[in-house]
């Protein structure tokens, strides 16, 4: 074979190598192009369902149900004491909180005596995020409850009976809803038909959701979150701790020259204690 026809053939085959490697690196690249592809078409869905999820928690919805009495924009606030009171106490609360039970432990009492007195017109939010990071329903099955409790009138002493027998955070005791109504028995009036079957039919669901979709939009990210006439006071008020007395204390001092409120203005009044003597109520439990 002459050297000539070597050559040409030694030149066809490098042609055929240099293709296969070209044709090899050009495969390699679209393998690449594709997977790339198909991780920002995740990144961008992921986006868009963020995006979605953030647009749906921006706009509360209207609950088709609330309880009897609540107040403010789509009647998502539970109100009580007098409205005309010269001062408003705003709480943000979640059932299953465990700095909310220590909180409502310490100053229930205290703040009782205050709406009676025409002092403050407290308005509760009852929220419910917890069972999104913990296992279970009782933020919101607890919250329902004290819906269904606000629409019989007797929202506090309930509320005040959950606060004192409320679980360990991650017991989700007040998803049991045999649990709450057998709390319900504490409250003088309160275990009734229509709130067995409000308990259990979950009757304020939405409501419930709604005022959970309030609170995620807010620039409030903890509970309790305590105000008092707009000003955080809790834990501290300016470079003061807050404790009974002193709540009293920033009360009157609000108050000073005002008139107090009175019985029977717009807002939940409350009744005189109407819950079972604390020999027959189970010990507070610690949350």
């Amino acid at each position: 074979m002459s050297d000539k026809n070597r050559e040409g053939k030694r030149t066809a085959r490098e042609r055929m190598q240099e293709q296969r490697a070209a044709d090899e690196a050009s495969s390699r690249r679209r393998k690449k192009l594709i997977v790339g592809g198909s991780v920002l078409a995740v990144i961008a869905a992921a986006v868009i369902v963020g995006v979605v999820v953030q647009n749906q928690r921006s706009k509360p919805e209207t609950p088709t149900a609330v309880p009897a009495g609540t107040i403010g924009d789509k009647n998502l606030v539970i109100p009580v004491g007098a409205g005309n009171a010269p001062s408003v106490l705003t709480i943000y609360e979640d059932p299953r909180c465990p700095a909310c039970g220590t909180f409502e432990r310490e100053f229930s009492a205290t703040i009782d005596q205050l709406e009676d007195a025409g002092k403050i017109f407290t308005n509760y939010h009852i929220v419910s995020f917890i069972d999104r990071a913990v296992s279970g329903k009782g933020s919101k099955t607890g919250a329902n409850a004290l819906g269904c409790a606000q629409d019989a009138g007797r929202f506090r002493d309930f509320h005040d009976v959950l606060y004192r027998n409320q679980p360990e955070e991650t017991n989700d005791a007040f998803g049991d809803k045999a649990v709450l109504l057998s709390l319900a028995k504490q409250v003088n009036g309160l275990d009734t038909p229509e709130f067995q079957s409000c308990v259990k039919d979950n009757k304020f669901g939405g409501w419930v959701s709604a005022v959970q979709q309030d609170f995620d939009k807010s620039s409030f990210k903890s509970t309790p979150t305590v105000l008092l006439n707009g000003q955080p006071i809790y834990p501290k008020n300016g470079s003061e701790e807050i404790t009974p007395a002193n709540l009293v204390k920033w009360v009157d001092a609000a108050n000073q020259g005002k008139q107090l409120g009175t019985a029977g203005s717009h807002g939940q009044t409350p009744a005189p204690t109407s819950t079972a003597s604390e020999a027959n109520n189970p010990s507070p439990t610690a949350g």
